[in-house]
């Protein structure tokens, strides 16, 4: 290990805003019945100093860029950036210490074990930008499979929404599956949010709780910082000239959750090749 990832590491220490348990202590029952951690249910009190506001989940934060923008334009919101790399969070915990943002925090945990961690009804809104889309991995590897919403369900308020923002149109025609053999509500859509006008891509008709069907001459319901606040990858990609997909939807539902039929309903195949080999390069 390099000298400045362990310099990282022991500064990561001494941030207040990270939260780092290990994973012994989230295992200690199994993985089938994990450990819950004392702050599940507690942030504001914990975490946030008592600011009471809605908390806002960015899972696969990276190094935070996008939590951070966030907590920066709405002061009265809790933002908790999740990513696995402690390197990583170093940068996004040291700027929000730097800046003194207290309505900032950091988690670093896999997010397969986030039910240990927030309790019903603690969260409001979950960002994944720019997720490993998994494309030769099983399906329940893929952070809007049916396995990820039942563990989202058991934490995120009932009106509470998803945002997918990604390079990856397989994960967005992946995710746009999911929300329609699950019957969910779909709120904004589009294949390419910088070039498409319309913010409707190719899913014109799509029903939207936001006014029936989505107009077709209208982007204002899409929250202004979809557009305005970008990932460090985000940024890259537009440089490489490759669209930006956004989605929001609300996934909560009564009863389980079930994954796209393969390919009646998501022809893996296809969107595979159509993914091509742009992906040459890793994710956050």
């Amino acid at each position: 290990m390099g000298h400045d990832k362990l310099r990282k590491f022991a500064e990561n220490e001494t941030f207040s805003c990270l939260l780092q348990p290990t994973a012994e202590q989230v295992l200690s029952k199994g993985y089938a019945n994990l450990t819950d951690h004392p702050v599940k249910g507690n942030w504001i009190g914990q975490m946030f100093g008592g600011h009471e506001g809605d908390i806002i989940l960015e899972l696969g934060c990276g190094k935070g860029e996008y939590t951070l923008e966030l907590a920066r334009r709405n002061p009265d919101k809790n933002y908790i950036g999740v990513d696995i790399k402690g390197a990583r969070l170093w940068r996004g915990a040291k700027t929000a210490t730097q800046e003194g943002l207290r309505n900032v925090a950091f988690l670093r945990t896999r997010i397969e074990f986030i039910t240990a961690f927030f309790g019903p009804e603690e969260v409001s809104e979950i960002w994944l930008t720019f997720s490993d889309p998994q494309l030769r991995a099983s399906e329940n590897k893929r952070l809007s499979s049916a396995m990820f919403l039942e563990r989202y369900r058991s934490f995120l308020r009932r009106d509470g929404v998803i945002h997918l923002k990604t390079d990856s149109r397989f994960l967005h025609e992946y995710t746009m599956a999911v929300a329609r053999v699950n019957s969910l509500p779909i709120l904004a859509c589009t294949t390419d949010l910088y070039s498409d006008v319309l913010g409707l891509g190719t899913t014109a008709g799509v029903t939207s709780l936001r006014g029936s069907t989505l107009p077709q001459d209208q982007t204002s319901d899409l929250p202004t910082e979809v557009r305005e606040v970008k990932t460090f990858y985000e940024t890259m990609f537009l440089e490489m000239g490759l669209p930006i997909t956004y989605m929001e939807f609300k996934p909560f539902k009564e009863g389980p959750y079930v994954n796209p039929r393969d390919p009646e309903d998501f022809d893996t195949k296809h969107w595979r090749e159509v993914e091509g080999t742009r992906r040459s390069f890793g994710h956050k």
